[in-house]
């Protein structure tokens, strides 16, 4: 008589148990999805932006698609799920203009939050030009690629730009908005 109350107690348990951590992992992801939520753009994303600098010039290229359309901007994006930050700036570089970059290195750190509601943790690299001549490879996102002097940089300049430039000039590498 004991042994079957005490399976039924472990039998009760287990079942209050699995619908509990249901409810609790999965019927909430489910209530989200189900009311049009996303739960991943309540977070940041992580955009890497470089400079390139070449014959003391830098590379920028016109944005036309996203946010900045129209504005002026380095090469850059998405970091890739398990990507290094050298994969990433060395992938986007080639995927955007067809150059080979070298010499990456950190230049500064910056919350991006001017174009809400996506916000971003921009990733500011610095590297030198090493081979190749700027092309359109992505035409839907970008009118063109040219080397400017980085005391006469056309406008408008993406939001993230001067603080490239007062990182490279004063060595200040971070910025939370």
């Amino acid at each position: 008589m004991y042994k079957k109350r005490e399976d039924a107690l472990v039998r009760d348990f287990w079942y209050n148990f699995r619908r509990i951590v249901f409810w609790e992992f999965c019927g909430r992801l489910y209530l989200a999805h189900s009311q049009g939520e996303n739960m991943s753009e309540n977070r940041p994303q992580v955009g890497i932006g470089v400079m390139i600098l070449k014959d003391g010039k830098v590379l920028l290229g016109k944005r036309k698609s996203s946010h900045g359309a129209g504005e002026f901007a380095w090469p850059g994006g998405h970091m890739e799920y398990m990507e290094s930050f050298e994969q990433c700036t060395k992938r986007e570089v080639y995927e955007e203009t067809g150059m080979e970059i070298q010499n990456i290195r950190f230049l500064r750190l910056l919350n991006l939050k001017e174009y809400a509601p996506k916000h971003y943790i921009d990733v500011g690299l610095i590297a030198d030009w090493k081979s190749g001549e700027p092309q359109i490879m992505e035409p839907e996102k970008i009118e063109g690629w040219n080397w400017y002097d980085m005391d006469n940089l056309p406008t408008p300049l993406f939001a993230t730009l001067p603080t490239y430039i007062e990182a490279y000039k004063t060595g200040r590498n971070f910025w939370d908005a």
